[in-house]
């Protein structure tokens, strides 16, 4: 199913919606700092299973105390989509042990 790309100023609207979200080579990404390694890979978990149920999947890197969900849309040419900021706002919405 192809999505709408956003425009550079839908883009700059919806943004600050989120909270410590950002934007770079039409990637919208945040690093969520974590108290463990391993609340890191459960917060991992859970991202995977909210954006299973949203069709809309992140890639991520799980690190030392910290996650990195990126949000593109591949089937719009890797480019943005209202679907990447639905899925960070949901992801955003997860309750997590902060560092």
């Amino acid at each position: 199913m192809a999505r709408s790309v956003l425009s550079p100023e839908q883009i700059a609207e919806r943004l600050p919606m989120l909270n410590g979200w950002a934007v770079e080579d039409n990637v919208l990404s945040k690093t969520f700092p974590m108290e463990t390694y391993l609340a890191g890979v459960a917060f991992a978990s859970a991202v995977g299973i909210v954006c299973e149920g949203l069709d809309h999947h992140p890639d991520m890197h799980i690190g030392w105390r910290k996650v990195k969900v990126a949000f593109t849309t591949h089937d719009a040419g890797n480019a943005l989509t209202e679907f990447d900021f639905k899925a960070a706002a949901a992801v955003d919405a997860l309750k997590y042990p902060k560092a």
